[in-house]
Formats: structure tokens, C-alpha cells, sequence
């Protein structure tokens, strides 16, 4: 384990129900990160998407991996203390190719692979991809810009 959910706290904003990253297995920075989350029927989306056949959303989908793109860029920025972090945030700028192939479903364990495409000052051009089971589930270009708050 390279982060869990509270590290991942430090970095993004996010809270439950909308932190949509549970831990990160593998950094590289300036390169790449995996990390996860797990779909529990339990969260409140299910509730609406679908009654009787609950499908994880993909924008949800989306949303993740632009979080974990977020921490991505976050821990390759070496010269950001950690009071400097708290002060930043990160908006996504765009979201471009974005593919569904399979749907999500409660319990599955959606994998995170995020990998940098371009990199100039405080834009991230990122390659976000999900996996269930090995398995492609969805891909997407994010743009990225960390801020300050």
C-alpha cells in the first residue's frame, strides 16, 4: 500500500459520498498511479441508478479517475510542502474520449490507471483508464490545472 483513504484526505477535497478513491497501490511520478475503489451497493447512487439492476455510473467512473489523476499530480510535485498542498486544488479542465465497454456493478473492484500524457506547469494532460477484474471497463483523456484555493 502506498496510500490509504486518510493520506488520500490530505491531498483532495473530496468527502464521502463523493471521495471516489479508496487507496493508491502504485506511484510513479511524473508517470503513472494505480489505485482503486470499491463499488458497494450501499452508496447512495444505487438508490436511483437502476432499482432492480443497479449499474455503476460513468460519470462516477469519470470522477474517479480525475481524483486519482489529482493525486497523481499532487505527489509529483516535489517543490509543494504540505502546507502549500492544503492551499491548492485541482479543476479539471476537460474530459475527452471517454468510452463505456462494460458496466460497473456493486462489488466489483474498480482499478484505477492513470498515466501522464503531457506535463507543463500546473497543466496535467492524463490518461485515465478503469479495469474490473483485469478487465477494461472505461477510458478518458482529463485535462488538469492545480490552483490555488
Amino acid at each position: 500500500m502506498i496510500m490509504d483513504v486518510v493520506e488520500i484526505q490530505n491531498i483532495l477535497p473530496h468527502r464521502y459520498p463523493f471521495l471516489l478513491v479508496d487507496r493508491i497501490t502504485e506511484i510513479v511520478k511524473n508517470e503513472s498511479l494505480v489505485g482503486y475503489k470499491n463499488v458497494s451497493i450501499s452508496e447512495p447512487v444505487f438508490e436511483g441508478h437502476f432499482p432492480g439492476h443497479p449499474i455503476y455510473p460513468g460519470v462516477m467512473i469519470l470522477e474517479g479517475m480525475a481524483q486519482a489523476g489529482g493525486v497523481l499530480a499532487f505527489k509529483s510535485m516535489d517543490d509543494l510542502s504540505e502546507e502549500e498542498v492544503k492551499n491548492k486544488v485541482v479543476y479539471f479542465m476537460s474530459i475527452d474520449k471517454a468510452k463505456f465497454r462494460n458496466p460497473v456493478k456493486p462489488g466489483d473492484r474498480l482499478e484505477y490507471r492513470i498515466s501522464v500524457i503531457k506535463h507543463k506547469g500546473a497543466i496535467w494532460l492524463l490518461k485515465g483508464e478503469a479495469y474490473v477484474d483485469g478487465k477494461l471497463t472505461s477510458e478518458a483523456e482529463l485535462k488538469a490545472m492545480i490552483v490555488d484555493k
